[in-house]
């Protein structure tokens, strides 16, 4: 495919490695801006087969016939060397992976911008979705940052923000965060093209940190309340997935909902196996799972995987609550 004509008058270089990158080096090509180089992390093993795979950035940017980088790291002077020589006025940033050195920030003639996934100072760090689902925020956003070399600390340039429905999942609300994040970067960059520009400084004692998703997290505990569960079922979808061990058999939960329940069971124990879904106790209030995956199997309704294995779900029988080690 050709490259669309330039609009813009910025010599952009774009980094960014997953789909939410992807989308937002989509908007500035859309909108013609002048991009002069894409960065993505190296090409990493996927599927079964372990083969290498290229990055949903690096695919976008071969669709358009536009210049690739994929240093590990940008400690070598070479690395460096090949940015300069692009002459960037601004990088800009999204969901790439990589610390950026000193050298790095300071070589495009405005910096380095973030787009970052949440309302800043709130969820710094690698999963501000997850986070912020799991948490039970009603709200969340984008907030396009200056990059200085603290861990998402610079400052604010401009924010926007969306609601987050109380049956989101990390994809619907990933989702909802590329639709209000693409305008918000274009007017960003052209604030900074016409100088309107107000910088504002983050506010370090409200700060909180999205660590990474470390799969072990998945795992559920049914001595938590339903209402956290199904927060977190939902923060984990689809990544890593939510799971609980029935009768040595790790059983992926895909999506459930709270129910009340008044009950004398024990956490983990199923209450009732139908037609409407898996009802299981917790220490307050039950949670009925909707959508099921047995190991090696595809997602599935409750329903259908019942009449598989009827006696598997059988109320009385126990989920684990034991949760693993984390690494």
């Amino acid at each position: 495919m050709n490259k669309p004509a330039n609009r813009g008058s910025l010599r952009i270089v774009f980094a960014g490695t997953p789909e939410f990158a992807a989308q937002h080096l989509a908007g500035l090509i859309e909108n013609n801006q002048h991009v002069v180089g894409v960065y993505t992390q190296p090409d990493r093993p996927a599927g079964r087969g372990k083969k290498l795979q290229p990055s949903a950035v690096k695919q976008l940017a071969i669709k358009y016939q536009l210049p690739i980088y994929q240093p590990e790291n940008f400690k070598t002077s070479d690395s460096i060397e090949q940015l300069e020589s692009l002459r960037p006025d601004l990088m800009v940033v999204a969901a790439y992976g990589l610390i950026l050195p000193g050298k790095v920030l300071d070589t495009p003639k405005y910096g380095c911008i973030n787009v970052h996934a949440s309302l800043l100072p709130k969820w710094r760090g690698a999963a501000p979705i997850q986070r912020a689902i799991e948490a039970g925020d009603s709200s969340s956003g984008v907030t396009i940052m200056q990059m200085n070399q603290g861990l998402d600390t610079g400052d604010m340039l401009l924010k926007t923000s969306c609601i987050i429905d109380s049956r989101d999942n990390a994809a619907d609300l990933h989702d909802k965060l590329i639709d209000i994040g693409k305008p918000v970067m274009l007017k960003t960059l052209e604030l900074i093209e016409t100088g309107q520009l107000h910088p504002q400084p983050q506010d370090d004692s409200q700060a909180t940190y999205a660590h990474k998703i470390q799969k072990p997290e998945g795992q559920l505990d049914w001595s938590m309340d339903a209402a956290s569960l199904d927060r977190k079922i939902r923060a984990f979808n689809p990544f890593p997935i939510c799971y609980s061990d029935l009768n040595d058999l790790r059983i992926k939960i895909h999506q459930a909902f709270v129910l009340e329940s008044h009950s004398t069971y024990q956490p983990g124990e199923i209450i009732a196996a139908t037609q409407h879904g898996l009802d299981v106790q917790t220490v307050r209030g039950a949670l009925r799972i909707k959508y099921l995956q047995m190991p090696g199997k595809k997602v599935l309704p409750v329903d259908d995987i019942l009449r598989g294995y009827p006696d598997l779900f059988k109320p009385g029988s126990q989920f684990s609550s034991i949760p693993e080690k984390m690494p």
